[in-house]
């Protein structure tokens, strides 16, 4: 794997592979990554389309290889025909022949050497095309696996809050039994233990949708037994890269999507100099040799061996063309090629462009999911200051079940957005780290 195309594996593997995995078995991401690009079929396609272009690149250098062929035909003819005398006679005749020629093009204004540079380019192009499409997979691979990781979270939490609540169902169940609790208070909290148990299905049914989704980028049969190594998230440390326009700088050196670009850009600038080939003459030089036999029924023929070796003959011959007026052809070769340079000068801006949105994006997502972390921990911690003091308000007889349900709720959801925006911040700073092609520091 290419050092300056394996970065989101480098920034993700780095984090994801931290802590102490809490499940036995399961995928890394580097696994999950590996196993996406060995049989994803668009790279597999990708790939393919890379060795055609290696086929189209051995044909144009085989274009300076001379041309070798080689002939012999048999034929007959029978009834009248004019004779050596100048007569018509019933005559039959049988002639057999035999030649070997070879030719090969000594200049043809530049065009073979400059379809091997095209062809030579274009092979690198496809290599680029198939390198952005791994990129493509390692982004949506560890997209996915960190959404896995996500709803495992989410769904840890929502257990949590069922434990919680079974254990107010039964508390408020033993104090209705002494005449300390109304059934009123039992049934709201059966109706709470309720609503926490749905959300436990809910969240069940989120993380095996993101099962599903991974173990369908990997092309999996089924996603039955499929899991992944879950990381220790409170021992993962972030931080920002730099600035969108120094990881740009950097991005535009290693992305493939902006080299297969460029790389296009130089073929359709070389196909220009080939197209402007077809005003120059071109000259090549043929040689052959040959022999026949021929016999006629109405006069002596010397036998088959001496007349193949009497008629042997060889040859050698130079042949010049000159293009004078071709129809505009070669005017239109040339005009729809400088076209074609123009149209590929403004996709390659468009690329750049659209690289430049991208980082802009996930830098200031990285921002944004930074500053909504820290947040999210803050209202944390006050949220579970709170809820230890109305717990302990409702445990001495002086907070309502109301009251510790709300406040019980509010920790949940402190939870939960912490968990959010963890790992919204994890995925977004190693989007950077993958644009900008560094190793990620903890």
């Amino acid at each position: 794997m290419n050092m300056k195309t394996k970065v989101i594996t480098i920034a993700l593997t780095a984090l994801l592979t931290a802590g102490t995995a809490n499940a036995a078995d399961g995928w890394t991401l580097q696994q999950c990554i590996d196993y996406a690009i060995d049989n994803n079929i668009q790279i597999r396609q990708s790939d393919i389309a890379a060795q055609s272009r290696d086929v189209d690149l051995n044909s144009a250098r085989s274009n300076r290889l001379p041309g070798l062929s080689a002939n012999a035909s048999q034929s007959w003819s029978f009834g009248r025909s004019l004779t050596i005398d100048n007569t018509y006679a019933n005559t039959n005749t049988a002639s057999t022949s035999f030649s070997i020629g070879t030719d090969v093009t000594l200049f043809a204004g530049g065009r073979i050497s400059g379809n091997i540079q095209m062809a030579e380019l274009g092979l690198e192009a496809a290599k680029a095309d198939l390198e952005r499409i791994r990129d493509d997979v390692r982004v949506q691979v560890a997209q996915a696996f960190i959404q896995i990781v996500y709803n495992r979270s989410i769904l840890d939490v929502a257990r949590n809050q069922v434990s919680i609540d079974s254990m107010q169902v039964e508390r408020l169940t033993a104090l209705a039994a002494i005449g300390k609790a109304s059934n009123a208070e039992v049934a709201s909290q059966r109706a709470t233990l309720a609503q926490s148990q749905l959300s436990v299905t809910q969240a069940q049914n989120n993380l095996s949708m993101s099962i599903l989704t991974l173990t369908q980028l990997l092309d999996l049969p089924s996603p039955e037994g499929f899991d992944v190594i879950h990381p220790d998230a409170d021992a993962l440390e972030f931080r920002i890269p730099d600035s969108p326009e120094q990881i740009y700088a950097q991005a535009l050196d290693i992305k493939p999507s902006i080299k297969s670009e460029e790389l296009r850009l130089e073929q359709a600038n070389k196909n220009i100099d080939v197209a402007k080939g077809g005003y120059m003459p071109t000259l090549s030089l043929s040689a052959g040799a040959g022999t026949g036999y021929y016999t006629s029924s109405n006069r002596t023929s010397d036998d088959f061996g001496s007349q193949m070796k009497n008629n042997f003959g060889p040859h050698v011959g130079l042949n010049l063309s000159i293009p004078i007026f071709s129809r505009n052809s070669n005017r239109n070769s040339v005009r729809s090629a400088q076209l074609s340079m123009m149209n590929q000068e403004m996709q390659l801006d468009n690329t750049k462009k659209q690289l430049y949105k991208e980082i802009q994006q996930a830098y200031y997502n990285a921002v944004a999911s930074k500053s909504r972390y820290e947040s999210s921990l803050e209202v944390e911690t006050s949220a579970q200051e709170s809820f230890e003091l109305v717990q302990a308000k409702y445990e001495g007889g002086k907070a309502s079940i109301t009251e510790f349900n709300e406040s019980k709720n509010r920790l949940v959801t402190a939870q939960a957005d912490v968990l959010k925006y963890r790992y919204e911040y994890l995925f977004n700073t190693a989007l950077l780290e993958f644009y900008r092609n560094s190793s990620f520091e903890l």
